[in-house]
């Protein structure tokens, strides 16, 4: 008994010290680190949600995009951070489970140097070539590209990019030069004026183009058939079902935050993705919204870097 006094007594201190702080939080305004470059599906996916939670959370949200490395330079800049609540990562795949899978030494360790928060949702992306390209169909770029051999230039922006830029090649047997970006918006750029052909892009940097005849979109990376284009085919439909993986986004802080602000941000965050009109501006950019507890992000995790891992090693793309 007196032992159980003890414990009690001693679980009642923390409580005690701890709660005053979680309480008052936040006191100051928050940063969030964005991976990616500014245009970006996960700059805009951060700014949509940071607007609204300055207003719920009270305090303001500052923006900080930290682009390169696959998201990497953004993610130990988070690992790094005091663990208080004031920095946090709209982080993706890429810097969460593409960098631990790319690299022969990460500079950091997914499950341990990061809090997970809230899963965010999933987004796609889709196969665009410039209109220079004479293809209108994946398999006439497939077919073009065999009877070109590296003279088409893929431009890859993100881990995802990369994935299934590596994949195409493999799996349809065409050699097509990767050029590698810091980010879509950059790659893009280079897209429309014909200095790289092919890429694999968010609806977020070129939707507006193809619905404008700059660029021409062949196929989606997605199980059916996305709203936004209706009338292009999945990778599947155009007899290339390898093209599993989607894209995510979610929010985590560096690792041993506690608890009490890890569940206020999961709490606010969850309900702001449950508001329509925050629901409406994901979802013009194809953005499947999905939050989650943390204990749930933590499964997601787990379970991504084995799939993101295998990913790599099934397109041919060895850690460097």
């Amino acid at each position: 008994m007196p032992n159980l006094i003890k414990r009690v007594a001693i679980t009642m201190t923390i409580v005690l010290l701890a709660s005053p702080a979680a309480a008052q939080y936040p006191t100051k305004p928050l940063h969030v680190v964005v991976p990616m470059q500014a245009g970006s599906v996960t700059d805009t996916i951060t700014r949509i949600i940071s607007t609204r939670l300055t207003q719920t959370l009270g305090q303001q949200l500052i923006i900080e995009t930290k682009p390169g490395a696959d998201g990497a330079i953004a993610g130990e800049f988070v690992t790094r951070a005091a663990p208080d609540g004031y920095t946090i990562m709209i982080g993706t795949n890429s810097p969460l489970t593409g960098v631990p899978a790319l690299r022969k030494a990460p500079p950091y360790d997914t499950l341990a140097d990061f809090t997970p928060i809230s899963f965010i949702g999933k987004f796609t992306h889709f196969l665009v070539v410039h209109p220079g390209v004479p293809a209108k169909s994946v398999a006439e770029l497939v077919a073009y590209a065999r009877a070109n051999p590296g003279k088409l230039n893929l431009a890859t922006g993100h881990t995802a990019a990369l994935i299934y830029g590596a994949q195409l090649k493999t799996l349809a047997q065409v050699d097509m030069v990767q050029i590698p970006y810091k980010g879509e918006p950059a790659a893009v750029v280079d897209l429309l004026s014909g200095r790289v052909q092919v890429m694999f892009s968010s609806p977020t940097t070129m939707l507006t183009h193809v619905r404008e005849g700059r660029l021409r979109a062949l196929g989606v990376v997605l199980n059916q058939r996305s709203p936004l284009l209706p009338d292009v085919p999945t990778m599947a439909e155009a007899g290339y079902p390898g093209f599993a993986n989607v894209s995510w986004a979610a929010m985590v802080g560096p690792a041993k935050m506690p608890r009490e602000i890890v569940n206020r941000l999961n709490r606010e965050i969850n309900a702001v993705l449950k508001e329509p009109g925050i629901r409406e501006q994901l979802e013009r950019h194809a953005i499947e919204i999905a939050g989650s507890t943390p204990e749930e992000l933590t499964g997601i995790l787990k379970s991504q870097l084995d799939v993101w891992s295998r990913s790599l090693s099934e397109a041919g793309v060895k850690p460097e």
